[in-house]
């Protein structure tokens, strides 16, 4: 018996409310020494939010993909329960945050049906993204977050703007360069076996890598720099087909982030404590070397849920500082060990793999670059936030989607997964329409 895709969907979300009860009964267990039924009672809140989304999207995108919003949710639920675990006033608000999310995600879909409109007011789009990006350094209503300005708070409310730019700055990229990518790639010339664009048309690549570069001063975030120029990258590979492009960014890119590494005092530090965090373990490195320290605790196997130490015994100081955050890849190994942090990866992976699917069922540009840019930019955040804890790159403080405290980031992510969604169900009932409605069953 063939099930249908948003069938699928329905039956993938079950799975995902049972673990997000036994992953808050486990915690339960721990902390309590005590199993009563409220792990339940959360697993069948949760539960009645998805299916709620799931009868919404069945009405509004039933050729959708039935993965990704399973795959999210599996995160978001992990997520749910590694917060919980640290502070159960900051998981509240983490679920409130959670169905806010749900519900922009419902907006997205009913206002933006036809993406298409954002090709119209892509300047627009990019103005607000460079506006959202600058926001933090704006005096009376910027806030700096160890040492970087990633945060604005205006009144009552605090966000991260730069969680919404990398959204608006994709859609610049995918409508420019679906519009331009020609002229890239006619009078392109090949020197020492390297493909070389028309000088007049590098104009594009030499603009995003400045802007990445600023960003890298001015706001003091590598994180977002590494972040947006990567799916630039990822988006100007797509449109032209040339890897040559692709090589020529990331040698700009390095050289640019050698010469502010050496230059610019703050990104010299961040990069000095990257490469010697035992010059000094206890300030500097303490964060760094704590993450590796909790990593190597957990082995392969984990201490279990809640066994984790992330305050100094009889303090309330952090022995694993910003655990909600930048550092709950490290809470994750820890209590899960290596196994169960790679079965966090491998649903980042899956959802990419899902997202740049998306891109090559796609038949107009501006959907598969746009799918393509969504697809990358979060791909990359993940990859950012867990090279950072186990010093693959430096630390940053962009934080792991879904599953890292923070409104700011499960808002926006919803909002990207709407976009993903809407050109998914497009792009699939397109390529189903010609056939019959079953060819895609077992996508």
């Amino acid at each position: 018996m063939r099930f249908s895709a948003r069938n699928r969907e329905l039956l993938a979300l079950i799975p995902v409310a049972l673990l997000l009860s036994a992953g808050f009964a486990a915690v339960f267990a721990q902390e309590n020494a005590r199993l009563g039924n409220l792990s339940l009672v959360y697993g069948a809140y949760f539960l009645a939010v998805c299916l709620a989304t799931h009868v919404y999207l069945r009405l509004r995108l039933p050729d959708a993909d039935p993965y990704l919003f399973p795959l999210v949710a599996l995160l978001t639920a992990f997520g749910l329960v590694m917060v919980y675990r640290i502070d159960e006033g900051l998981a509240r608000d983490q679920a409130n945050w959670f169905v806010l999310g749900l519900v922009l995600f419902a907006v997205t879909i009913h206002f933006l049906r036809d993406y298409d409109v954002l090709e119209r007011y892509r300047y627009t789009i990019a103005g607000v993204g460079l506006l959202l990006l600058l926001a933090p350094r704006l005096p009376g209503i910027g806030q700096q977050v160890n040492g970087a300005y990633l945060g604005v708070k205006i009144g009552p409310l605090a966000f991260q703007p730069a969680e919404f730019s990398k959204i608006c700055i994709v859609v610049f990229l995918a409508s420019y360069l679906r519009e331009r990518r020609e002229v890239l790639i006619v009078g392109a010339r090949r020197v020492l076996g390297v493909t070389l664009p028309p000088l007049k048309h590098l104009g594009p690549l030499l603009v995003v890598w400045g802007a990445s570069m600023f960003m890298l001063v001015f706001i003091r975030d590598l994180g977002s720099s590494l972040m947006f120029f990567a799916a630039f990258l990822a988006l100007i590979y797509v449109a032209t087909g040339r890897f040559s492009f692709v090589v020529i960014g990331m040698a700009l890119f390095l050289l640019g982030a050698w010469f502010f590494a050496s230059t610019v005092p703050h990104v010299h530090d961040r990069v000095e404590i990257w490469l010697n965090p035992y010059n000094d373990p206890t300030a500097s490195g303490y964060q760094i070397l704590q993450s590796i320290f909790a990593q190597a605790d957990g082995g392969l196997f984990g201490k279990g849920f809640g066994q984790a130490l992330i305050t100094i015994p009889g303090t309330h100081d952090a022995l694993l500082p910003a655990a909600q955050t930048d550092t709950i890849y490290s809470l994750i190994v820890n209590e899960l060990g290596l196994f169960g942090a790679c079965g966090v990866i491998l649903i980042y992976l899956l959802i990419a793999a899902r997202g740049f699917k998306i891109a090559l069922l796609a038949d107009d540009g501006f959907s598969k670059l746009l799918a393509t840019g969504l697809t990358a930019v979060f791909a990359i955040q993940a990859f950012v936030i867990i090279g950072g804890v186990t010093r693959v790159i430096p630390l940053t403080g962009v934080t792991l989607p879904f599953i890292s405290y923070g409104g700011s980031s499960i808002v926006a992510n919803f909002v990207l997964l709407a976009l993903l969604l809407l050109i998914s169900d497009r792009a699939r009932r397109e390529a189903v329409a010609p056939r019959g409605g079953f060819a895609l069953e077992g996508t």
